[in-house]
């Protein structure tokens, strides 16, 4: 029997939006596709396009009345809605245009629910905004962040921001850096999924404020609702003035990234 629209609560619906969007993103998988130039090296491919058209369906489909911000797209919708998505279709599209299998699915209600989506592990992270679970085919796991890993992952692409206050690449060459941890660059923000499931201890990134953007909000979301301390690159909340993202397991983690 299916569920009526109605009942759908705001995970569900992130959940079945971010699935969606998955189903493409793997389906499309190896497949020559058209690349769109958005310039500066950045570009998206037809698969971006498609999925985001995936989630849409969805979205409009279950929450008619809410506006929607997608990366492709732009804000779609009902003009001036209270409530509104966030929806990044496909981050981490060079890897997935060079055959590298590390990308996610991000959707997220502004202050609200939120779901990212591996697409090949079949694995989707979501919250209702005060918890977060793991949903795979054996059922749902709540997500436990820890620093047990002891890696680490910092984004190395440009642009660079806060140079030269902060230089990721010279955060990896910190002594301590060397002596703590061990970096990772999954060049996605699967990573931000991967600190909430106790499978990273951190994830640092620059850049201008985040706490809007359509790549970030739902793994912000996902960390915050386990507990994670999240701040800009300087310490200090995310928001308006505020650069760049460390997301860190624990408080001591990032006290110790924060003497970097």
């Amino acid at each position: 029997m299916t569920t009526p629209t109605s009942a759908l609560n705001d995970s569900d619906v992130a959940i079945a939006a971010a699935r969606a969007g998955a189903d493409v993103v793997r389906d499309l998988y190896g497949t020559r596709l058209t690349r769109i130039d958005k310039g500066a090296g950045d570009f998206a491919t037809a698969a971006d396009v498609a999925a985001e058209k995936a989630i849409l369906d969805v979205l409009r489909a279950t929450r008619p009345d809410d506006g929607v911000l997608g990366e492709e797209g732009g804000q779609q919708g009902v003009s001036g809605a209270a409530r509104q998505w966030w929806v990044d279709p496909l981050c981490g599209t060079l890897n997935y245009a060079v055959g590298t299998m590390l990308v996610a699915v991000n959707v997220a209600l502004r202050d609200g629910a939120a779901a990212v989506a591996d697409p090949f592990s079949g694995e989707v992270f979501y919250t209702d905004g005060e918890s977060a679970w793991a949903r795979a085919e054996g059922g749902d796991t709540r997500l436990t962040p820890t620093s047990a890993t002891r890696l680490v992952d910092v984004n190395l692409d440009p642009p660079f921001p806060s140079a030269p206050g902060f230089r990721a690449v010279g955060l990896l060459a910190h002594p301590l850096f060397v002596e703590r941890f061990r970096p990772r660059v999954a060049s996605s923000t699967l990573a931000l999924a991967w600190v909430a499931a106790g499978k990273r201890a951190a994830y640092v990134t620059d850049g201008e404020d985040l706490s809007e953007s359509v790549h970030f909000a739902a793994g912000i979301a996902l960390c915050r609702a386990v507990g994670c301390v999240v701040t800009g690159i300087d310490g200090a909340p995310i928001g308006p003035g505020a650069r760049g993202l460390v997301a860190a397991a624990d408080a001591e983690t990032h006290e110790l990234l924060m003497s970097m």
